[in-house]
């Protein structure tokens, strides 16, 4: 930490608008969602164009997508949203694995795939999710990371609205989405897959926001629950994904997209609410107490186990457990803080849960951003009586397809886990379209089988395996081999251009300006929060930690020339009505993962935009 008097935090700048011209929209993928027509910035002229950021392993992008739902249907004439796909891992450079990726995730706009990332540099963007917004004339006017500004675009489009509207700038009219033909399978990229007492299989059919029970054969469908729409009701769901069996024969469903869990009666057909109130957890809500009336964030998966159900709580990395014996639930591992970090359960660090096995005296966790397997187990040590432990995996940046030894093995971006009859664990490798084993005997990692396309979960069936493969919408059914495939190295490491900073003291500034009509509200205390960390930790000497101004100063160890810095900012504003005693707030929240060379012409300030814009 650094033991220096702060300097007082900066006076709010005044609020202008800056007059930025847009860059062009690039991408050698291509457009999604028009027809076959590549678009170009002068077609928007007239419109309010909001650039959305995304890649879709990212839970952070698809809260956005949901987030823009409503404001994209409300100004469907004024306003159009542009995805631009810009990928991580090299299996979201995939044109047809994008393609994938707009149907699963129900994006009705236009998608620019840029795989090489042009777009995202003209824009300066240096995280996921980034909305920019473009007025009519084609100028930048704001500049947002993260989650939570909906509420603060959506005002921003009124005011543009209005002012090109009596500028005579504005044109109306339908926008240039096109939707894709639908295609007519039995499951539409489905997520989890759980084996029913009766024998038959019950699957998430995720994109048709459904449960579907097939015959044993894993193909015939017996029923559909759900009506198919999204929604959250005792007949809908909204893009469900894990499933677990409870000792009473009922079903735990995490019902992701609305946060909470669902419980399903096989016997009867019924669904009920059983944990979450359908709102996504924030910063600041509460991590425990009764199941009904606590917030939850895009639960993923769920897994019975020493007598609870956990959580794969995917939306914020951690895990919780619901008790049905007392209708509670709590935060059981994870601080919210994205990446990498064995220990006491509560201290642990988590990058997107999205897999759960329940194996004995330990929890098997596909921990898909970090890719890599890690378990939960007993432990004496920090509180609550559990840990956290890394078997394969070294962090947010390193990944691919490599066999041997777990220190050195890759996966990339699992979602799924297996406890098998011997003690070893299938790790459905979903990126790398394959099916792999660790051995914690040997301390091996080997691969099961390949060709398969982005298998999500995995149960076993008899003395086979049954796959779910999501990109191919089918469950894959296979026989266990003795002895694994192998398969060549791959190793990989995100690739984003390093910013050049000078060794010695580096000035991290969170830009942060309060929407319009709004402010940062500190009646009850710091309205704003900063945690900054590195790999490798050895990086920085000095203004690593948690404080609440979003300015640091950040002192670089002279002997590390390169790694990455993870900042995690986040700023609660109210509206600013004197004459409202209880004004609505909004929570604006990003992580980023920066990474640096050190070079003695590099830059003292790191600016990084949560909201406004940066000169």
């Amino acid at each position: 930490m650094n033991d220096a008097a702060p300097a007082p935090t900066p006076a709010p700048a005044p609020r202008k608008r800056a007059r930025v011209r847009a860059p062009e929209l690039i991408g050698k993928g291509g457009w999604i969602n028009t027809g076959g027509k590549d678009l170009k910035l002068a077609d928007f002229r007239g419109r309010t164009l909001i650039l959305d950021f995304w890649t879709f392993c990212c839970i952070n992008c698809l809260h956005v997508l949901d987030e823009l739902r409503e404001l994209e249907e409300k100004h469907r004439d004024t306003v159009v949203i542009i995805g631009v796909h810009s990928p991580k891992f090299v299996h979201e450079a995939e044109h047809a694995a994008v393609v994938d990726a707009v149907e699963r995730y129900e994006v009705h706009h236009p998608v620019l795939d840029d795989p090489e990332l042009a777009t995202w540099k003209q824009y300066a963007v240096r995280a996921w999710p980034t909305l920019v917004v473009i007025d009519p004339e084609g100028y930048i006017v704001a500049q947002h990371a993260g989650e939570g500004h909906a509420h603060a675009i959506a005002r921003l489009v009124e005011e543009l609205e209005a002012e090109h509207e009596a500028k005579g700038t504005l044109r109306r009219g339908d926008g240039p989405y096109v939707a894709p033909e639908p295609v007519a399978t039995d499951l539409r990229f489905p997520g989890k897959a759980l084996l029913l007492p009766s024998g038959n299989l019950l699957v998430s059919d995720t994109t048709r926001h459904q449960l579907v029970e097939l015959a044993p054969d894993g193909e015939s469908v017996v029923r559909r629950i759900g009506s198919g729409e999204r929604g959250f009701g005792p007949d809908a769901f909204s893009e469900p994904q894990g499933l677990a069996l409870l000792p009473d024969g009922s079903v735990v469903v995490a019902d992701t997209v609305n946060h909470a869990l669902r419980r399903f009666d096989p016997a009867t057909g019924g669904v009920e609410t059983v944990a979450g109130t359908g709102r996504q957890w924030w910063q600041g809500s509460p991590t425990s107490g009764p199941a009904l009336e606590v917030d939850l964030s895009s639960p993923w998966d769920v897994a019975w186990w020493q007598g609870k159900v956990w959580i794969a709580m995917a939306g914020v990395h951690q895990l919780w457990t619901w008790d049905p014996q007392t209708g509670t639930v709590a935060v059981s591992a994870g601080t919210t803080n994205e990446g990498l970090h064995d220990g006491p359960a509560l201290e642990a660090w988590l990058a997107q849960p999205s897999g759960l096995a329940a194996a004995g005296d330990r929890l098997w966790i596909a921990d898909s951003e970090n890719s890599a397997l890690r378990y939960v187990e007993s432990a004496d040590e920090g509180a609550g009586g559990y840990a956290v432990r890394t078997a394969v995996g070294t962090g947010l940046f390193d990944f691919g397809h490599r066999d041997g030894d777990a220190a050195q093995a890759l996966l990339q971006h699992p979602l799924g886990v297996t406890a098998l009859p011997d003690g070893s664990v299938a790790v459905c490798d979903t990126y790398n379209h394959a099916l792999r084993r660790f051995d914690p005997a040997t301390g091996q990692v080997s691969t099961l089988a390949t060709d398969l396309r982005e298998p999500s979960d995995a149960l076993l069936v008899g003395e086979d395996i049954v796959v779910v493969e999501s990109a191919r919408h089918r469950l894959t059914r296979l026989r266990l081999p003795e002895e694994a495939v192998r398969v060549d190295a791959v190793a990989h490491r995100t690739q984003r251009a390093a910013t050049e900073v000078a060794p010695g003291t580096l000035r991290l500034d969170v830009v942060f300006q309060a929407p319009a009509g709004q402010k940062l509200d500190t009646r009850y205390g710091p309205s704003t929060r900063l945690l900054v960390s590195s790999t490798p930790p050895e990086l920085l000497v000095g203004g690593d930690g948690t404080g609440t101004d979003l300015f640091r100063e950040l002192a670089l160890n002279p002997e590390v020339t390169e790694g990455v810095l993870h900042v995690s900012a986040m700023a609660a504003s109210c509206d600013d009505d004197p004459a409202n005693e209880y004004p609505a707030c909004h929570v604006h929240q990003q992580d980023w993962g920066v990474p640096v060379t050190v070079t003695a012409d590099g830059a003292t300030r790191l600016p990084l935009v949560l909201a406004g814009m940066d000169a």
